[in-house]
Protein backbone atom coordinates (compact mmCIF):
# COMPACT_ATOMS: atom_id res chain seq x y z
CA UNK A 1 0.00 0.00 0.00
CA UNK A 2 1.37 3.60 -0.96
CA UNK A 3 0.82 6.67 0.79
CA UNK A 4 -0.87 9.17 -1.28
CA UNK A 5 1.47 12.50 -1.75
CA UNK A 6 -1.60 14.25 -0.80
CA UNK A 7 -3.08 17.51 -0.81
CA UNK A 8 0.51 18.40 -2.63
CA UNK A 9 2.29 19.78 0.65
CA UNK A 10 4.94 17.98 1.62
CA UNK A 11 3.88 19.21 5.13
CA UNK A 12 1.24 17.19 5.15
CA UNK A 13 2.97 14.15 3.89
CA UNK A 14 5.33 14.38 6.45
CA UNK A 15 2.82 15.09 9.05
CA UNK A 16 0.54 11.98 7.92
CA UNK A 17 4.14 10.08 8.54
CA UNK A 18 5.83 11.92 11.64
CA UNK A 19 3.35 13.58 13.48
CA UNK A 20 0.40 11.18 13.18
CA UNK A 21 1.71 8.01 13.16
CA UNK A 22 3.12 6.28 15.90
CA UNK A 23 6.17 6.44 16.75
CA UNK A 24 8.88 4.30 15.27
CA UNK A 25 12.19 2.70 16.58
CA UNK A 26 14.42 3.85 13.78
CA UNK A 27 12.98 7.41 15.19
CA UNK A 28 14.02 6.76 18.83
CA UNK A 29 17.79 5.11 17.72
CA UNK A 30 17.56 8.88 15.22
CA UNK A 31 17.65 10.58 18.60
CA UNK A 32 19.17 7.87 20.73
CA UNK A 33 22.20 8.21 18.11
CA UNK A 34 22.66 12.36 18.15
CA UNK A 35 21.97 12.53 21.90
CA UNK A 36 25.22 10.03 22.18
CA UNK A 37 27.23 11.87 19.63
CA UNK A 38 26.74 14.39 21.58
CA UNK A 39 27.71 13.29 24.98
CA UNK A 40 31.38 12.40 23.08
CA UNK A 41 31.10 16.07 21.70
CA UNK A 42 30.35 17.50 25.45
CA UNK A 43 33.57 15.11 26.67
CA UNK A 44 35.42 16.40 24.05
CA UNK A 45 35.10 19.66 24.45
CA UNK A 46 34.96 20.23 28.24
CA UNK A 47 38.02 17.73 28.92
CA UNK A 48 40.43 20.49 28.97
CA UNK A 49 38.45 21.66 32.21
CA UNK A 50 39.63 18.86 33.85
CA UNK A 51 42.75 18.75 32.81
CA UNK A 52 43.77 22.76 33.08
CA UNK A 53 45.58 22.49 36.04
CA UNK A 54 48.03 19.89 34.70
CA UNK A 55 48.22 20.91 31.53
CA UNK A 56 48.61 24.56 32.80
CA UNK A 57 51.35 23.04 35.20
CA UNK A 58 53.20 21.40 32.26
CA UNK A 59 53.03 24.11 29.58
CA UNK A 60 53.24 27.17 32.67
CA UNK A 61 50.09 28.60 31.56
CA UNK A 62 48.72 31.95 33.15
CA UNK A 63 45.02 31.92 34.37
CA UNK A 64 44.26 34.26 31.06
CA UNK A 65 46.62 32.20 28.47
CA UNK A 66 43.93 28.87 30.25
CA UNK A 67 40.66 31.49 29.69
CA UNK A 68 42.41 32.53 25.86
CA UNK A 69 42.46 28.14 25.41
CA UNK A 70 38.40 27.87 26.28
CA UNK A 71 37.53 30.94 24.43
CA UNK A 72 39.17 29.60 21.22
CA UNK A 73 37.38 26.19 21.64
CA UNK A 74 34.08 28.26 21.69
CA UNK A 75 35.02 30.54 18.96
CA UNK A 76 35.31 27.43 16.61
CA UNK A 77 31.96 26.19 17.96
CA UNK A 78 30.71 29.52 16.98
CA UNK A 79 32.13 29.47 13.51
CA UNK A 80 30.73 25.53 13.21
CA UNK A 81 27.53 26.79 14.18
CA UNK A 82 27.88 29.83 12.19
CA UNK A 83 29.08 29.20 8.99
CA UNK A 84 29.23 24.57 8.48
CA UNK A 85 25.58 24.15 10.38
CA UNK A 86 23.68 25.73 7.14
CA UNK A 87 25.82 24.04 4.54
CA UNK A 88 23.14 20.85 5.83
CA UNK A 89 20.54 22.90 4.64
CA UNK A 90 22.23 22.45 1.22
CA UNK A 91 24.00 19.15 1.63
CA UNK A 92 21.74 17.60 3.91
CA UNK A 93 21.44 16.84 7.86
CA UNK A 94 23.22 13.15 7.68
CA UNK A 95 26.75 13.92 5.25
CA UNK A 96 27.04 17.27 7.96
CA UNK A 97 26.62 14.96 11.07
CA UNK A 98 28.87 12.41 9.56
CA UNK A 99 31.50 15.21 8.34
CA UNK A 100 31.36 16.70 11.80
CA UNK A 101 32.24 13.78 13.99
CA UNK A 102 35.21 13.03 12.13
CA UNK A 103 36.52 16.50 12.39
CA UNK A 104 36.28 16.64 16.19
CA UNK A 105 37.70 12.95 16.58
CA UNK A 106 40.51 13.81 14.12
CA UNK A 107 41.38 17.08 15.95
CA UNK A 108 41.01 15.64 19.59
CA UNK A 109 43.77 13.00 18.80
CA UNK A 110 45.97 15.63 17.33
CA UNK A 111 45.32 17.99 20.92
CA UNK A 112 47.18 14.75 22.43
CA UNK A 113 50.34 15.50 20.73
CA UNK A 114 50.49 19.45 21.38
CA UNK A 115 53.47 20.97 23.11
CA UNK A 116 52.91 24.65 22.94
CA UNK A 117 49.97 27.11 23.66
CA UNK A 118 49.58 27.94 19.82
CA UNK A 119 49.12 24.13 18.89
CA UNK A 120 46.15 24.10 21.92
CA UNK A 121 44.46 26.90 20.77
CA UNK A 122 44.73 26.30 16.80
CA UNK A 123 43.46 22.18 17.41
CA UNK A 124 40.40 23.38 19.98
CA UNK A 125 39.39 25.65 17.65
CA UNK A 126 39.25 23.21 14.75
CA UNK A 127 37.74 20.88 17.54
CA UNK A 128 35.15 23.40 18.26
CA UNK A 129 34.12 23.97 14.47
CA UNK A 130 33.20 20.12 14.65
CA UNK A 131 31.55 20.43 17.48
CA UNK A 132 29.40 23.64 16.72
CA UNK A 133 28.17 21.97 13.22
CA UNK A 134 26.89 18.68 14.83
CA UNK A 135 24.96 19.93 17.02
CA UNK A 136 23.14 22.46 15.24
CA UNK A 137 22.88 19.63 12.39
CA UNK A 138 21.69 16.70 15.30
CA UNK A 139 19.09 18.72 16.72
CA UNK A 140 17.63 20.04 13.58
CA UNK A 141 17.42 16.38 12.70
CA UNK A 142 16.25 14.91 15.82
CA UNK A 143 12.90 17.96 15.40
CA UNK A 144 12.70 16.64 12.03
CA UNK A 145 12.03 13.19 12.86
CA UNK A 146 9.82 13.59 16.55
CA UNK A 147 6.40 14.22 16.05
CA UNK A 148 5.19 17.56 17.63
CA UNK A 149 3.66 16.89 20.51
CA UNK A 150 7.49 15.08 22.09
CA UNK A 151 9.45 17.64 19.74
CA UNK A 152 10.74 20.03 22.48
CA UNK A 153 11.47 16.74 24.59
CA UNK A 154 13.34 15.14 21.81
CA UNK A 155 15.51 17.90 20.99
CA UNK A 156 15.99 18.24 24.73
CA UNK A 157 17.25 14.69 25.22
CA UNK A 158 20.05 15.48 22.20
CA UNK A 159 20.90 18.55 23.70
CA UNK A 160 21.54 16.67 26.67
CA UNK A 161 24.43 14.76 25.62
CA UNK A 162 26.59 17.17 26.14
CA UNK A 163 26.00 18.11 29.46
CA UNK A 164 25.85 14.17 30.23
CA UNK A 165 28.86 14.21 28.16
CA UNK A 166 31.18 16.77 30.02
CA UNK A 167 29.66 14.80 33.38
CA UNK A 168 31.16 11.74 32.79
CA UNK A 169 34.48 13.91 31.63
CA UNK A 170 35.21 14.02 35.47
CA UNK A 171 34.48 10.34 36.07
CA UNK A 172 36.88 9.30 33.31
CA UNK A 173 39.70 11.45 34.46
CA UNK A 174 39.80 9.82 37.85
CA UNK A 175 40.48 7.12 35.70
CA UNK A 176 42.53 8.16 33.29
CA UNK A 177 44.13 11.05 34.82
CA UNK A 178 46.91 8.74 37.46
CA UNK A 179 47.83 6.53 34.85
CA UNK A 180 48.22 8.22 31.46
CA UNK A 181 47.94 11.89 32.06
CA UNK A 182 46.05 14.62 30.47
CA UNK A 183 47.25 13.58 26.95
CA UNK A 184 45.53 10.13 27.53
CA UNK A 185 42.16 11.83 27.97
CA UNK A 186 42.46 13.22 24.69
CA UNK A 187 43.21 10.13 23.25
CA UNK A 188 40.33 8.07 24.59
CA UNK A 189 38.09 11.03 23.49
CA UNK A 190 39.56 11.43 19.99
CA UNK A 191 39.63 7.23 18.96
CA UNK A 192 35.73 7.41 20.74
CA UNK A 193 34.54 9.97 18.69
CA UNK A 194 36.33 8.89 15.42
CA UNK A 195 34.17 5.38 16.03
CA UNK A 196 31.21 6.68 16.49
CA UNK A 197 31.83 8.47 12.60
CA UNK A 198 31.70 5.12 11.05
CA UNK A 199 28.68 4.71 12.67
CA UNK A 200 27.28 7.48 11.83
CA UNK A 201 27.84 6.72 8.48
CA UNK A 202 25.96 3.30 8.64
CA UNK A 203 23.25 3.97 10.72
CA UNK A 204 22.04 8.17 10.59
CA UNK A 205 19.16 8.27 7.83
CA UNK A 206 18.73 12.01 6.08
CA UNK A 207 15.74 14.15 7.14
CA UNK A 208 12.69 13.25 5.00
CA UNK A 209 11.57 16.63 4.63
CA UNK A 210 14.85 18.13 3.53
CA UNK A 211 14.89 15.27 1.06
CA UNK A 212 11.43 16.18 -0.07
CA UNK A 213 11.89 19.64 -0.30
CA UNK A 214 15.38 20.07 -1.68
CA UNK A 215 14.69 17.03 -4.16
CA UNK A 216 18.32 15.88 -4.95
CA UNK A 217 18.44 13.47 -7.84
CA UNK A 218 17.65 10.21 -6.02
CA UNK A 219 15.09 11.77 -3.37
CA UNK A 220 12.26 9.06 -4.49
CA UNK A 221 14.22 6.18 -3.22
CA UNK A 222 15.82 7.64 -0.37
CA UNK A 223 13.00 8.68 0.77
CA UNK A 224 11.22 5.16 0.29
CA UNK A 225 14.33 3.55 1.37
CA UNK A 226 13.40 5.63 4.58
CA UNK A 227 9.80 4.85 4.68
CA UNK A 228 10.60 1.19 4.87
CA UNK A 229 12.91 1.33 7.98
CA UNK A 230 10.16 3.32 9.71
CA UNK A 231 7.89 0.80 8.75
CA UNK A 232 5.23 3.04 6.82
CA UNK A 233 4.23 2.67 2.89
CA UNK A 234 6.17 3.55 0.59
CA UNK A 235 5.18 6.65 -1.63
CA UNK A 236 4.50 6.40 -5.67
CA UNK A 237 5.77 10.24 -5.83
CA UNK A 238 7.07 12.89 -4.27
CA UNK A 239 4.09 15.43 -3.79
CA UNK A 240 4.51 18.85 -5.98
CA UNK A 241 5.29 21.82 -4.76
CA UNK A 242 4.68 25.48 -5.82
CA UNK A 243 8.03 26.50 -8.03
CA UNK A 244 8.07 29.61 -5.84
CA UNK A 245 8.60 27.30 -2.60
CA UNK A 246 11.22 24.85 -4.51
CA UNK A 247 13.01 27.65 -5.37
CA UNK A 248 12.96 29.39 -1.84
CA UNK A 249 14.28 25.76 -1.04
CA UNK A 250 17.48 25.63 -3.21
CA UNK A 251 18.62 29.45 -2.76
CA UNK A 252 22.25 29.37 -1.68
CA UNK A 253 24.56 29.40 1.35
CA UNK A 254 24.08 33.62 2.00
CA UNK A 255 20.59 33.73 0.68
CA UNK A 256 19.47 31.44 3.30
CA UNK A 257 21.13 32.89 6.15
CA UNK A 258 19.40 36.84 4.85
CA UNK A 259 16.21 34.92 5.33
CA UNK A 260 16.72 34.96 8.92
CA UNK A 261 17.05 38.40 9.06
CA UNK A 262 14.13 39.03 6.28
CA UNK A 263 10.66 40.97 8.44
CA UNK A 264 9.05 37.87 8.95
CA UNK A 265 11.87 36.36 10.93
CA UNK A 266 13.54 39.40 11.80
CA UNK A 267 12.31 40.09 15.85
CA UNK A 268 12.27 36.56 16.62
CA UNK A 269 16.05 35.97 15.42
CA UNK A 270 17.30 38.93 17.05
CA UNK A 271 15.52 38.48 20.37
CA UNK A 272 17.17 34.60 20.12
CA UNK A 273 20.31 35.93 18.97
CA UNK A 274 20.20 37.93 22.17
CA UNK A 275 18.75 35.43 25.08
CA UNK A 276 21.83 32.89 23.52
CA UNK A 277 24.62 35.58 24.14
CA UNK A 278 23.82 36.47 27.46
CA UNK A 279 23.19 32.95 28.47
CA UNK A 280 26.13 31.19 26.58
CA UNK A 281 28.35 33.73 28.33
CA UNK A 282 27.27 32.34 32.01
CA UNK A 283 27.16 28.74 31.18
CA UNK A 284 30.28 28.56 29.74
CA UNK A 285 32.13 30.48 32.58
CA UNK A 286 30.99 27.94 34.75
CA UNK A 287 31.58 24.94 32.35
CA UNK A 288 35.04 26.19 32.44
CA UNK A 289 36.48 27.37 35.41
CA UNK A 290 34.39 25.51 37.80
CA UNK A 291 37.08 22.95 38.86
CA UNK A 292 40.03 25.34 38.85
CA UNK A 293 37.90 27.89 41.02
CA UNK A 294 36.94 25.09 43.36
CA UNK A 295 40.91 24.46 43.57
CA UNK A 296 41.85 27.99 43.83
CA UNK A 297 39.13 28.60 47.08
CA UNK A 298 41.42 25.94 49.13
CA UNK A 299 39.76 22.25 48.16
CA UNK A 300 41.69 19.33 46.29
CA UNK A 301 41.14 18.54 42.89
CA UNK A 302 38.95 15.43 43.87
CA UNK A 303 36.40 18.30 45.00
CA UNK A 304 36.95 20.07 42.10
CA UNK A 305 36.16 17.44 39.88
CA UNK A 306 33.33 16.38 41.87
CA UNK A 307 31.92 20.16 41.69
CA UNK A 308 32.17 19.93 38.01
CA UNK A 309 30.15 16.35 37.79
CA UNK A 310 27.73 17.50 39.62
CA UNK A 311 26.99 20.66 37.81
CA UNK A 312 26.72 18.54 34.47
CA UNK A 313 24.67 15.93 36.35
CA UNK A 314 22.39 18.23 37.74
CA UNK A 315 22.29 19.59 33.98
CA UNK A 316 21.05 16.24 32.71
CA UNK A 317 18.38 16.28 35.05
CA UNK A 318 17.32 19.87 34.43
CA UNK A 319 17.11 19.23 30.76
CA UNK A 320 15.20 15.89 30.98
CA UNK A 321 12.81 17.74 33.60
CA UNK A 322 12.47 20.37 30.82
CA UNK A 323 11.85 18.14 28.05
CA UNK A 324 9.18 16.14 30.35
CA UNK A 325 7.39 19.66 31.42
CA UNK A 326 7.28 21.16 27.83
CA UNK A 327 4.80 18.63 26.66
CA UNK A 328 2.59 20.13 29.49
CA UNK A 329 3.40 23.43 30.01
CA UNK A 330 4.62 26.32 27.72
CA UNK A 331 7.71 26.06 26.49
CA UNK A 332 9.50 29.83 26.84
CA UNK A 333 7.92 30.24 30.25
CA UNK A 334 9.51 27.23 31.21
CA UNK A 335 12.31 27.90 29.77
CA UNK A 336 12.57 31.68 30.88
CA UNK A 337 11.45 30.42 34.67
CA UNK A 338 14.19 27.95 35.13
CA UNK A 339 16.94 30.41 33.66
CA UNK A 340 15.98 33.25 36.13
CA UNK A 341 15.71 31.22 39.46
CA UNK A 342 19.28 29.56 38.62
CA UNK A 343 20.58 33.43 38.79
CA UNK A 344 18.91 33.34 42.07
CA UNK A 345 20.98 30.61 43.39
CA UNK A 346 24.13 31.90 41.74
CA UNK A 347 23.48 34.57 44.23
CA UNK A 348 22.65 32.33 47.14
CA UNK A 349 25.81 30.25 46.08
CA UNK A 350 27.88 33.48 46.40
CA UNK A 351 26.65 34.42 49.77
CA UNK A 352 26.24 31.01 51.35
CA UNK A 353 29.02 29.76 53.93
CA UNK A 354 31.89 28.38 52.06
CA UNK A 355 31.05 25.10 53.38
CA UNK A 356 32.24 22.30 51.58
CA UNK A 357 28.60 19.70 51.56
CA UNK A 358 26.62 23.65 51.18
CA UNK A 359 28.70 24.38 48.10
CA UNK A 360 28.61 21.54 46.25
CA UNK A 361 25.01 20.84 47.11
CA UNK A 362 24.35 24.42 45.64
CA UNK A 363 26.56 23.84 42.35
CA UNK A 364 24.27 20.53 41.64
CA UNK A 365 20.76 22.57 41.74
CA UNK A 366 22.16 25.92 39.78
CA UNK A 367 23.30 23.17 37.40
CA UNK A 368 19.41 21.43 37.30
CA UNK A 369 18.01 25.07 36.95
CA UNK A 370 20.63 26.49 34.45
CA UNK A 371 21.41 23.75 31.78
CA UNK A 372 17.90 22.59 32.14
CA UNK A 373 16.45 26.02 30.85
CA UNK A 374 19.40 26.46 28.86
CA UNK A 375 18.78 23.57 26.59
CA UNK A 376 15.01 24.29 26.45
CA UNK A 377 16.28 27.11 24.42
CA UNK A 378 17.36 25.22 21.23
CA UNK A 379 13.67 23.44 21.44
CA UNK A 380 12.31 26.95 20.95
CA UNK A 381 14.50 28.17 17.91
CA UNK A 382 14.31 24.41 15.85
CA UNK A 383 10.31 24.55 16.50
CA UNK A 384 10.35 28.82 15.80
CA UNK A 385 11.71 28.61 12.20
CA UNK A 386 10.61 26.60 8.62
CA UNK A 387 12.07 23.52 7.67
CA UNK A 388 14.10 25.40 4.41
CA UNK A 389 16.28 27.34 6.85
CA UNK A 390 16.04 25.20 10.50
CA UNK A 391 19.53 24.37 10.61
CA UNK A 392 20.48 28.37 9.37
CA UNK A 393 18.18 29.35 11.80
CA UNK A 394 19.75 27.15 14.79
CA UNK A 395 23.09 27.67 13.58
CA UNK A 396 23.27 31.20 13.93
CA UNK A 397 21.24 31.47 17.36
CA UNK A 398 23.91 28.83 18.71
CA UNK A 399 26.69 30.35 16.61
CA UNK A 400 26.17 33.96 17.60
CA UNK A 401 25.20 33.24 20.93
CA UNK A 402 28.69 31.41 20.98
CA UNK A 403 30.14 34.87 21.15
CA UNK A 404 29.39 35.11 24.93
CA UNK A 405 30.42 31.61 25.45
CA UNK A 406 34.07 33.00 23.81
CA UNK A 407 33.35 36.28 26.39
CA UNK A 408 32.63 34.43 29.75
CA UNK A 409 35.71 32.05 29.88
CA UNK A 410 37.79 34.94 28.48
CA UNK A 411 36.71 37.66 31.03
CA UNK A 412 36.84 35.20 34.10
CA UNK A 413 40.17 34.34 33.18
CA UNK A 414 41.16 38.22 33.86
CA UNK A 415 38.91 38.25 37.12
CA UNK A 416 40.55 35.66 38.42
CA UNK A 417 44.07 37.09 37.35
CA UNK A 418 43.03 40.65 38.50
CA UNK A 419 41.78 38.70 42.35
CA UNK A 420 38.19 38.50 42.29
CA UNK A 421 37.42 34.92 43.94
CA UNK A 422 34.65 32.69 43.18
CA UNK A 423 31.88 34.12 44.88
CA UNK A 424 32.36 37.40 43.07
CA UNK A 425 32.98 35.75 39.66
CA UNK A 426 29.45 34.11 40.52
CA UNK A 427 27.57 37.44 41.72
CA UNK A 428 29.20 39.00 38.16
CA UNK A 429 27.56 36.13 35.75
CA UNK A 430 24.47 36.09 37.66
CA UNK A 431 24.09 38.90 36.04
CA UNK A 432 23.23 38.01 32.22
CA UNK A 433 21.62 34.52 33.17
CA UNK A 434 18.90 36.43 34.88
CA UNK A 435 18.15 39.09 31.98
CA UNK A 436 18.55 36.38 29.50
CA UNK A 437 16.03 34.79 31.29
CA UNK A 438 13.42 37.25 31.47
CA UNK A 439 14.04 37.61 27.51
CA UNK A 440 13.45 34.82 26.91
CA UNK A 441 10.26 34.24 28.83
CA UNK A 442 8.79 37.13 26.39
CA UNK A 443 8.57 34.91 23.58
CA UNK A 444 5.51 32.87 22.62
CA UNK A 445 6.44 29.63 22.05
CA UNK A 446 4.29 26.64 22.81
Amino acid sequence: MALSSDSNSSDNLVANIIDNGKVSGQQLLVVGLCMFFNMLDGFDITAMAVVATDVSNELALTPDMLGWIFSFALAGMMGGAMFLAPVSDIIGRRRMIIFSVTLVGVSIILTANATSLVEFIILRFISGIGAGAMLASQATLAAEYSPEKYRALSVALVTSGYPLGAMFTSVVAGMILPDFGWRGMFWAGGIATLGMGLVAFLLIPESLKFLIERRPADALQRVNRILGKLRKPVIDALPEIPEQQLASAKTGLVATMLKLLAPEHRKLTLTLWTTFFLCFATLYFLMSWIPKLVVDAGYSSEVGRDAFFLFNFGGVLGVYVMGICSTRWKLTSLVGGLMFVSALFMLVFAYAPREQTTMLVLIFVIGVLLQGGFTGLYSVTAKAYPTSIRSTGVGWSIGLGRFGAVVGPAVAGYTILFGLDMSANFVLFAIPMAIGGIIAYSLNIR
